[in-house]
């Protein structure tokens, strides 16, 4: 077919259509990128000059690349002479011919093409839908700056730009990361209330997240990086990096990301279960001798402190875990005297959320003690309070619901106060456990508290269950103070002087619950069988 082409419309079809895949045709017969610029560059100016000089060729693809394959012949003999002087050895012995006329067709195919490839997964989001759209789907400078609407500079720009990064990337060897054959794990603390999308637990659920988290943490990446450290191919790691961005559990500084809340080692782990194993005899016995001194004095004074739903012994539960974190509030108070208690220095997060996040690397080890959670109702009516402390021991766990929404926890205050409430909510909860059934209707299984039990006691009687909670405070401030010493040994740089994530990583680190309760059940203060029947263990209700 007759060429209808002007010269000038040859020259700009050589420039937007042909440099590329030249390039990578020579790289190809060279196999050296230094050699394939000289080559392709030495046809370049073989087509543009004939060009030049009114030359009009009528099948211009095939002229182009008969051009380019008689360039090649002369660079290849001038090479074939050069080494048969030096070695004798002959270039075209390792010469693959071509199998077909179309060196297009043959090009897309070849070693370079998978390489090529390769490089275009870790190549970024700015330069990778240009280079797709001119190498791979064969548009024009014009066609594409039409579709991403961009000024055709702007896309000759980046093409020149990405052709750099790409040869680049090709000459060198990339290895992935571990974390691309072998994922880490974290486990982590949440603390407050969740945004409208469960967030940030909907992230922390999935491995990749993690490790991008894992890694962002160590040291600071770029997305490509990242994306090399987990070998996830980079479209796929830009969008995670955006998710997690936006959830703010990265950052974003410069073109790197860290993760915005600390990971505790699994070094420093060992080291602060080691201190806390030391001192958790003292702290048990001091919380201990409390919680049954305040106890004493509310039987003592005949005044009715608890509702009797439960027996003492399952009421021991969550007294002591109570007690406990009145310890531990008294230690960070010491530390900090305008903390307030338990979240209201939370920061804000997306969809209405107010949380905090604590994260930990793997730690197997047997001294840990179990996990003690706690969630609930809080100001239901008239200064009425509901939680449930959760115990991650034996099957108790999984006896105790997640969480009771607002309703529910006003159904358990009704029928604590006799007043009327729904009866389909009330089966709910017998389903649950909080509740049992009998001819008298619906009671509790929890404890109830009638006020707090400090008010139930005389001033003096105050004075010495405040000196006996001073004494168990003191011991637990000597661990507080290990576990600042060893957050800030392995802090980040960027958290250095971040005095907030400090002081929340080290009220996280300096958790008592779990130490306490086990300590309370070696020396047989509580007791717990898995073959119990159901007892709703650490729920409490202050009325």
């Amino acid at each position: 077919m007759q060429n209808t082409m002007t010269k000038e419309e040859m020259i700009r079809e050589f420039t937007d259509q042909y440099t590329g895949s030249l390039f990578y045709f020579c790289l190809r017969k060279t196999g050296n990128s230094y050699e394939a610029e000289d080559l392709a560059s030495d046809i370049a100016l073989n087509v543009l000059t004939s060009l030049s000089r009114g030359n009009i060729p009528a099948n211009f693809s095939a002229w182009v690349w008969q051009i380019a394959r008689n360039r090649y012949s002369v660079w290849a003999d001038k090479k074939h002479r050069r080494m048969d002087a030096q070695s004798g050895c002959d270039i075209r012995d390792y010469e693959i011919e071509d199998e077909t006329a179309d060196i297009e067709a043959r090009w897309i195919h070849n070693e370079d093409m998978k390489a090529l490839r390769r490089e275009l997964a870790f190549i970024s989001s700015d330069y990778r839908n240009v280079v797709v759209s001119y190498y791979l789907e064969n548009k024009s400078v014009k066609e594409i700056a039409f579709t991403l609407h961009l000024p055709e500079g702007t896309v000759m720009s980046k093409l020149h730009r990405a052709r750099k990064i790409l040869k680049e990337g090709m000459s060198m060897s990339r290895e992935f990361g571990t974390m691309s054959y072998k994922p880490e794990d974290i486990h982590y603390v949440l603390n407050g209330s969740f945004g409208t999308m469960n967030e940030p637990e909907i992230h922390m659920s999935h491995l990749v997240c993690k490790n991008i988290l894992v890694a962002a943490y160590r040291t600071p990446s770029t997305a490509e990086e990242l994306a090399l450290e987990l070998g996830v191919a980079l479209p796929y790691m830009e969008d995670e990096l955006r998710i997690l961005t936006e959830a703010t559990l990265l950052r974003k500084q410069g073109n790197r990301y860290e993760t915005n809340f600390m990971i505790i080692s699994a070094k420093a782990q060992d080291k602060v279960n080691t201190h806390r194993m030391r001192i958790t005899g003292g702290l048990a016995a001091a919380i201990i001798d409390a919680l049954e001194y305040r106890v004493k004095c509310c039987n003592e004074n005949g005044v009715r402190w608890q509702g009797g739903y439960q027996p003492y012994e399952d009421m021991k539960w969550a007294l002591l875990t109570d007690l406990t974190d009145n310890a531990y509030w008294r230690t960070i108070t010491s530390i900090n005297p305008v903390r307030n208690e338990p979240n209201d220095w939370l920061p804000d997060r997306p969809n209405g959320g107010k949380w905090d996040i604590l994260g930990f690397e793997t730690y197997l080890n047997e001294n840990e003690p179990k996990f003690v959670g706690m969630n609930g109702c809080p100001g239901l009516e008239n200064g009425t309070d509901f939680y449930q402390y959760k115990y991650q021991y034996k099957d108790i766990w999984a006896k105790t619901p997640r969480f009771l929404n607002k309703e529910e926890g006003k159904t358990l205050e009704a029928i604590v106060k006799g007043t009327d409430f729904d009866p389909a909510l009330a089966d709910k909860l017998l389903e649950y456990g909080y509740l049992v059934k009998d001819e008298n209707g619906y009671r509790p299984t929890f404890l109830v508290l009638y006020g707090t039990m400090n008010s139930h006691l005389t001033e003096a009687q105050k004075i010495e269950f405040d000196a006996k909670m001073e004494k168990a405070k003191s011991i637990a401030l000597d661990f507080y103070l290990f576990c600042r010493e060893t957050v800030l040994s392995e802090v980040p740089e960027f958290f250095r002087n971040d005095t907030y994530r400090i002081e929340y990583t080290c009220e996280n680190l300096f958790m008592l619950r779990g130490a306490v309760l086990e300590e309370a059940l070696r020396k047989g203060y509580i007791s717990y069988a898995e073959n119990d029947e159901c007892r709703m263990l650490g729920a409490v209700m202050t009325v």
